[in-house]
């Protein structure tokens, strides 16, 4: 069993274990020694997004890396895809976020990516997290006139911004586009304005105010409900919102209706496969994405592949395929012809340019699939015990998945960063739908909720 690394690397609440400095420290210095090791020295990329509790962190990875003979990129405040782009074309070893995604501010993460971008496999995170709780890494370091350096990017916005725009197709425009854009206060909040303002668009910004406590606050993808009023009240073409850590997007149509991860995966997917540029008629997507997103694919003549939940696992399906489209219904959305990882800017960007090729609006191009009804509830645990270690939970998902049939889903699954578990339920009736979601719920509530 894992002790530090999740779906999505590190994460916990900031200033509390394993979030604290002295883990940080620990973990730079690792991933310090792993880079020494296996590159005889090299450099690191560290970037966070806008969280308060962002400085404490940076600073401690930052030591613990150059104590192993590691110097240092520091690009401040950018996206998670930035960061990922930066290491690759700056010939990095590594790259190292701090970031809690989507969480609120008290949150805080540390992911880490390959020198190509792409996030750490498994077999790596075990053997950093080995040598963390080894307690030798310390003994390792570097003799005085060894230490690492580290050295500001100063140009690393100015690098991502030419970058996104270099993947919207050179001859489209947005001009006479009105778009609504939230940036969650997030790491963002410079850059995405200025790619859409630079291209053409009208661009009406919020959430570019961070002040380290607001990010992700009643705001942002995961938050939509302020940029489907904002489309509505300045009658814009569409709205877009990202995350804290800008690597996923949710879309409003003119009509202030949301545009989720599984309808901007169809409208790309349907767009490509009339390109003849969707890799081998596949999309991939995980166990979270709607029925309605098969059948969709299936009807334009292509297929979906499904991954465990996690853009890593989506990732390594695309690789291991060779597919090029894939990505979550919470929008994280990978284009492996452009980013290495899911990015909120570039995915938008894409709808966009499908959209201006075709003079579609965004509420006619979602209409490529119907959403099968479909109900997630959380329940909040004291423990992630195992399903089948609890009878009458497993019983009643037994009856509930024959009842289902193969016209509907259930999926139940422990949240990889969160206490967490999550039951979903879908299928084409919407009482049944919510009436097993609920009962399974409350069963599990009963047995490991947390009192509330």
């Amino acid at each position: 069993m894992r002790k530090l690394f999740g779906t999505d690397g590190v994460r916990g609440v900031a200033n509390q274990y394993p979030m604290t400095a002295e883990m940080a420290l620990r973990l730079g210095q690792t991933i310090g020694y792993v880079i020494k090791t296996d590159h005889q020295g090299g450099k690191v990329v560290v970037g966070k997004d806008t969280r308060l509790s962002g400085y404490m962190l940076e600073y401690a990875i930052v030591s613990g890396v150059c104590s192993m003979g590691v110097d240092v990129l520091l690009v401040g405040p950018l996206p998670t895809p930035a960061i990922a782009f930066i290491t690759s074309s700056m010939r990095a070893d590594a790259g190292i976020v701090i970031s809690a995604s989507h969480n609120p501010y008290q949150d805080n993460g540390i992911k880490i990516f390959s020198g190509v971008g792409l996030k750490m496999p498994d077999e790596v995170e075990e053997r950093i997290e080995r040598l963390i709780f080894q307690g030798e890494v310390e003994n390792f370091a570097c003799p005085p006139s060894e230490v690492g350096q580290a050295f500001r990017v100063d140009d690393a916005g100015g690098r991502y911004i030419t970058y996104l725009k270099n993947t919207f197709p050179k001859d489209l425009k947005l001009d006479g586009l009105k778009i609504a854009l939230d940036c969650a206060h997030g790491a963002t909040y410079r850059v995405t304005p200025t790619v859409l303002s630079e291209l053409g668009a009208e661009v009406i910004p919020f959430g570019v105010r961070p002040n380290g406590r607001n990010i992700n606050r009643q705001c942002g993808s995961t938050s939509p409900t302020i940029l489907q009023t904002m489309v509505r009240r300045h009658d814009a073409d569409l709205g877009i919102a990202l995350d804290g850590d800008g690597d996923r997007v949710i879309l409003v149509d003119h009509q202030g209706n949301l545009v989720d991860g599984d309808h901007t995966m169809a409208i790309c997917a349907q767009y490509l496969l009339q390109q003849n540029a969707l890799r081998k008629k596949t999309l991939v997507g995980t166990v979270m994405s709607n029925m309605g997103l098969e059948v969709a694919m299936k009807r334009l003549g292509g297929r979906l592949l499904r991954t465990q939940v996690g853009d890593r696992y989506v990732i390594e399906r695309m690789l291991q395929g060779g597919y090029n489209l894939g990505g979550e219904q919470s929008g994280h959305i990978i284009f492996l012809d452009h980013s290495t990882t899911g990015d909120g800017t570039l995915s938008a960007l894409q709808v966009l340019a499908i959209m201006q090729r075709t003079g579609k609006s965004l509420q006619e191009l979602a209409r490529v699939m119907e959403v099968y009804p479909q109900t997630l509830i959380n329940v909040t645990v004291r423990e992630k015990k195992d399903i089948k270690h609890m009878p009458s939970v497993y019983q009643a998902i037994r009856a509930a998945e024959k009842k289902l049939g193969d016209r509907g889903r259930l999926l139940i699954r422990y949240s990889g960063t969160e206490p967490k578990l999550r039951v979903m339920c879908e299928g084409e009736d919407p009482v049944a739908v919510e009436t097993i979601a609920q009962e399974i719920a409350a069963l599990i509530h009963d047995q490991i909720g947390l009192a509330a």
